[in-house]
């Protein structure tokens, strides 16, 4: 299989009811013709009369993947629990899946996939695809983000790719002054307010070259920061802008890590407030200001977080 080529997966269940066939079907159906996965099921190939058997052999043999969708019927038949007649089609493909796990168990478990749907459990999964100890991958819904990790099973890419490792030093640690990063222009923002500017900004007669500005009608504006426990302190100035057209104006400004709320801060012209918080081990920082009462046509914010720093 190339990078161009579309993983071919084979589905694999029992017929439980007609409710549980007809949720197997709309699954491959979205892995097929929404996903873009080379799906092969049952239910598309009964156009014609055919050996099931070898029909079944093929495509266990030859997937990229094979999908098991758990359901009570499937375990009992793919554990012998069921009549020698009953399911003879899910009880051969458990089989020959038993069977090249014995064989391969390393290979076959990267390759086998159990499904679980929101209507069964992990209970439902066979016991030789071990899973509890194993990965199991629940669907709560045919959309890209309910998929997402059993795309990641099959397509390899993790979501989170593991960084390149630094030079190590014998287990020394650097004493060297921790780089200053302005949020403005060394961080990406996960989030912001669709008003917010990035430029200079004068505040009780100070220039701060690397300013969060708001000039513009908005409720709450706010910028959040993915900060990865990789700072230990923030400092910034929060002010209302010099020469602001409404001299009368009070910001409110505040700052949360992780979600968490610090006392709100006050401001007016002439009367900035120094922010200096304390963000060890915190992963997502946000900022927030407003000025109340503002609408499109009045009381716009002439507001800013003069050069927040982190260290």
């Amino acid at each position: 299989m190339t990078d161009n080529e579309a993983p071919r997966v084979f589905v694999t269940y029992a017929h439980d009811s007609p409710e549980h066939k007809e949720r197997v079907r709309l699954f491959a159906d979205f892995l097929h013709s929404g996903i873009g996965l080379e799906v092969h099921l049952d239910q598309w190939d009964d156009d014609e009369r055919r050996d099931w058997s070898l029909w079944a052999l093929n495509h266990l043999d030859t997937a990229d993947f094979v999908v098991v969708i758990a359901s009570p019927e499937y375990k009992r038949r793919a554990e012998g629990s069921a009549a020698f007649d009953e399911g003879r089609g899910s009880q051969f493909e458990a089989a020959r899946i038993r069977d090249r796990l014995t064989r391969d168990l390393g290979g076959e478990i990267k390759r086998v996939l159990p499904v679980v749907f929101p209507q069964q459990s992990v209970e439902d999964i066979p016991n030789f695809l071990n899973p509890y100890s194993t990965t199991r991958y629940p669907v709560e819904a045919f959309t890209e983000e309910g998929v997402e990790d059993l795309l990641v099973a099959i397509t390899g890419r993790a979501r989170h790719q593991r960084p390149e490792r630094a030079q190590w030093r014998g287990g020394k640690v650097s004493t060297a002054a921790p780089r200053r990063t302005a949020l403005a222009t060394g961080l990406e923002w996960r989030a912001g307010g669709r008003n917010i500017r990035v430029e200079g900004a004068r505040i009780n007669d100070v220039h701060y070259a690397d300013s969060i500005v708001l000039r513009a009608a908005e409720q709450l504006a706010f910028v959040e920061v993915d900060l990865g426990m990789a700072y230990r302190r923030l400092t910034a100035v929060a002010g209302v802008l010099d020469g602001a057209t409404e001299p009368f104006q009070v910001g409110h400004f505040r700052v949360l890590l992780d979600g968490r709320p610090s006392p709100e801060v006050k401001v007016a012209l002439g009367k900035p407030a120094a922010i200096d918080v304390d963000v060890t081990g915190v992963l997502t920082l946000r900022l927030e200001f407003h000025r109340p009462g503002t609408t499109e046509a009045k009381w716009l914010p002439e507001l800013a977080w003069g050069d927040p720093v982190l260290e």
